[in-house]
């Protein structure tokens, strides 16, 4: 559960021109705001994480770690969209007191970002010392230094880019299809499409591993085998665990959301000019077997951005290094902050 519900009770204009009667944000914070106010963290989560960061980043976050409660005031705030507490899917829409599912009005990167400004004028934070997202958290980021630089003073990058890519746009293409293929998929329910889901969770796992890992630790021993494989069940398990914590309607909608990424839409310069008007102080971080978002994509950013150090780890986990190789990248983080 939540530590905590933001509720806008204003409309909420979407970058579509949808208009939500009002807007409830879940969000987590760890430590004390400073008398100087300088001492802010914000982390933005990837596409099925929630505002519970201390729990799935521990290696990063919590006591004793680079990002650390007793030295920042951490927060993390669920995404529009999502189904950990902040409006989404699963809300009731107030017009008709029965929840939206499907009918949920698309989303961007930039409402997603609208709705953490909100919250971030609720909690009386005028600056951010470290912005942090991986993957799709760092596409909030991005944008966030953006519509707001001069509120932002620092950013940290995993994994990321600067626009969805056409490979990302046809993995999420071909996880929505699998969805959609889920003959439950338009019924008003909140498992609806949760076949869908565990398919379109094993079309991402490809991507977020790669073929080395798969082959290391999913490779059978036994060779006389004809079914039941290891790389099978593997995949089926994962598919499982998510449709038993997460919603298809509302990865649906938030792979359409990261589709609608990419900084230059509507800012009248292409995506190089638009990069460069970032002049925060950035450290960025590519995953060298990063298939799904690889490190030419973080490269983009590190040539044409202003004020960055990159930093490429060689690990064999693919885009899900920057979840799993903490110690690594809490090294190159604290050299970054001088800690």
């Amino acid at each position: 559960m939540p530590s905590h519900i933001y509720q806008h009770h204003q409309p909420f204009t979407l970058e579509s021109g949808d208009i939500l009667p009002g807007l409830e944000i879940a969000y987590h914070t760890y430590g004390t705001l400073n008398k100087h106010a300088d001492n802010v963290v914000w982390i933005c989560h990837a596409l099925t994480a929630n505002s519970d960061v201390a729990d799935w980043w521990t290696g990063l976050v919590g006591e004793g770690r680079v990002i650390d409660p007793a030295r920042h005031f951490i927060v993390c705030a669920n995404i529009i969209g999502s189904c950990y507490g902040s409006s989404g899917p699963l809300s009731v829409d107030s017009r008709t007191g029965e929840p939206y599912f499907r009918s949920f009005p698309q989303v961007t990167i930039r409402d997603i970002v609208h709705g953490h400004m909100l919250l971030r004028r609720h909690l009386g934070i005028e600056r951010i010392h470290l912005l942090v997202g991986g993957s799709m958290g760092g596409y909030q980021a991005l944008e966030w230094s953006l519509m707001e630089s001069e509120r932002i003073h620092q950013l940290f990058l995993l994994c990321t880019g600067a626009a969805e890519s056409a490979w990302g746009i046809a993995v999420h293409t071909s996880q929505r299809l699998a969805i959609e293929a889920d003959e439950s998929w338009e019924q008003a329910r909140p498992d609806a499409g949760a076949k869908g889901l565990k398919a379109a969770r094993a079309v991402g796992m490809l991507t977020y591993r790669n073929y080395k890992t798969f082959v290391r630790t999913q490779t059978d021993p036994d060779h006389e085998k004809t079914d039941g494989f290891r790389a099978s069940s593997y995949i089926t398990y994962q598919g499982e665990k998510l449709v038993r914590r997460f919603n298809a309607q509302s990865y649906w909608l938030l792979t359409k959301a990261m589709d609608s990424h990419n900084i230059a839409r509507g800012r009248h310069a292409d995506l190089v000019t638009t990069l460069r008007q970032i002049e925060q102080r950035t450290l960025l971080i590519g995953i060298a077997s990063d298939i799904l978002c690889p490190p030419e994509e973080q490269l983009l950013l590190a040539n044409h951005m202003r004020n960055t150090v990159y930093h490429e780890i060689d690990s064999p986990y693919g885009h899900d290094g920057f979840l799993i190789e903490f110690e690594k990248i809490g090294r190159i983080l604290a050299e970054f902050l001088g800690q």
